[in-house]
């Protein structure tokens, strides 16, 4: 079924919704969330209250055109509370890894000004990203979209992990030098 057809369904209030957003759905979001929170229990209950979720927010929202990407931003940050709640060590420490890695590339928001440059912010983001090719921006977004592991990514997409890791190195550094030509102050 199509998206625009699983949304009508949601503004109607139909409960055909959720099972339909499952059926289309279900398995990517439950992937995505295995990859963050390590275990399938807790990746099906963070799919089950990201559809929860997707109903109480549909409307007012119409995701028509992002439809899973929506899913997707509310299953990740489901799935990162839920490690934070449980205290899980080992996967703070890699959300705590990723997020030193691009720490220096990206500003952080110290003040309301930053905060309300968070759109400008999105929108840069997405620039950088257009500007690679497709097999860098895949494996950017798997690094620190997904949270995949090196190891898994260079297996994904057939490279050695010293060629992610050395990719992921120079986008950060393409990342960090296309802030400062927009502009932002690191």
């Amino acid at each position: 079924m199509e998206d625009k057809r699983i949304i009508e369904l949601y503004m109607r209030r139909d409960e055909a919704a959720v099972r339909r957003t499952a059926e289309k759905y279900g398995r990517r979001l439950r992937t995505l969330s295995m990859g963050i929170v390590g275990d399938w229990q807790t990746a099906e209950e963070c799919e089950n209250d990201a559809y929860l979720e997707a109903w109480n927010s549909i409307p007012p929202h119409e995701p028509k055109g992002y439809f899973y990407a929506f899913l997707a931003c509310i299953t990740r940050r489901l799935s990162l509370n839920r490690c934070r709640e449980r205290g899980r060590l080992k996967r703070s420490a890699l959300v705590g890894e990723l997020s030193a890695e691009l720490e220096q590339c990206i500003p952080s928001p110290d003040d309301m000004e930053c905060r309300i440059d968070r759109l400008v912010l999105r929108q840069a983001l997405n620039g950088f990203l257009g500007t690679l090719s497709a097999e860098k921006r895949a494996v950017f977004l798997r690094r620190y979209w997904y949270l995949d592991p090196v190891a898994g990514i260079a297996k994904r997409y057939g490279l050695s992990q010293s060629k992610v890791k050395t990719m992921l190195f120079r986008m950060r550094k393409q990342l960090r030098d296309y802030f400062e030509r927009e502009g932002y102050d690191l």
